[in-house]
């Protein structure tokens, strides 16, 4: 069986609250690891503890928390999502292209919104844990993403 233990309870009071976006230049479909890019904005703002929540703003590309040891873990991902929505597969919605609609059913799938508590001002991600923006249209694209922090700070 397993055995679960629970830390210590820390109370903080939200006093504060930062936003801004973060603008993706893609190069077409693949995982682009933001991990410092969101790490900066909380340094930026001071953060301490809290949440951080990142917000995509778009529906052909999504957010997740992945491996960022190992870049086959990301190939291997990309395979696994073609062949769960492959382009010929006989799609109704192509209005930009073949891979329109597998974009928006990876995006599905994948999600379009990550928090991620913020403990004495660093992401509480694991060892070998990256945030990425994976872009699943196959030409480039500018993607904006809503970062913002909700918590103490500085």
């Amino acid at each position: 069986m397993a055995k679960i233990r629970q830390s210590e309870v820390r109370e903080s009071a939200v006093t504060r609250r930062f936003s801004s976006v973060l603008t993706v230049d893609t190069a077409g479909r693949g995982f682009i690891e933001i991990t410092r890019a969101v790490a900066a904005f909380l340094e930026g703002v001071g953060a301490r503890e809290g949440e951080v929540s990142l917000f995509c703003r778009h529906t052909s590309a999504s957010l997740t928390i992945q491996e960022n040891a190992d870049p086959d873990v990301r190939v291997d991902l990309l395979t696994a999502l073609d062949r769960l929505a492959p382009e010929q597969a006989g799609w109704v919605h192509d209005m930009e292209g073949p891979d329109d609609m597998p974009a928006h059913i990876k995006a599905v799938l994948t999600g379009i919104s990550l928090a991620v508590p913020v403990t004495g001002g660093r992401m509480a991600l694991g060892t070998w844990q990256g945030i990425y923006l994976v872009e699943h249209r196959t030409r480039a694209h500018r993607r904006e993403l809503v970062v913002a922090f909700v918590g103490e700070a500085h």
